[in-house]
């Protein structure tokens, strides 16, 4: 079993090796593979502002499930498609936040009509204006 983490931990070294021409990647030598092992293990990228990694074993199944909620700030280049899902992510947020103030601005109007007490619709209300009153 101790060779195949030593093949597994070893295969992205393997891999980066691999693409390059053959007589340079075999000039290197043993301390110069473990040091791109390590540069290549080091995970820089692990602290984040936000990291939840709960992780679900149901039981009677031999499996458990994880889930991964990440947040901060990125410091890599975002490809043409990450950049066009972001943006639409961000109109997304736009609108609902949008809505949201548009919702309240609203709700504060009306409360306000009906503390004035202007009766646009004669016979009709949303009851809003009730409830409001019964909380003070």
């Amino acid at each position: 079993m101790t060779t195949y983490k030593s093949s597994k931990r070893h295969v992205h070294v393997k891999q980066l090796l691999s693409k390059m021409d053959p007589e340079i990647a075999a000039s290197f030598t043993y301390k110069q593979r473990k040091a791109l092992q390590k540069s290549i293990s080091t995970r820089d990228f692990g602290n984040h502002t936000i990291d939840l990694r709960p992780t679900l074993a149901l039981p009677l199944l031999p499996w458990s499930f994880y889930i991964v909620f990440l947040g901060g700030i990125n410091k890599r280049s975002l490809t043409p498609t990450e950049r066009f899902s972001a943006a639409l992510v961000f109109i997304a947020a736009i609108f609902v936040v949008g809505a949201i103030i548009l919702g309240l601005i609203f709700v504060i109007l009306y409360l306000l009509k009906s503390w004035l007490g202007i009766d646009i619709f004669p016979n009709e209300s949303m009851g809003i204006w009730d409830e409001f009153k019964q909380l003070w």
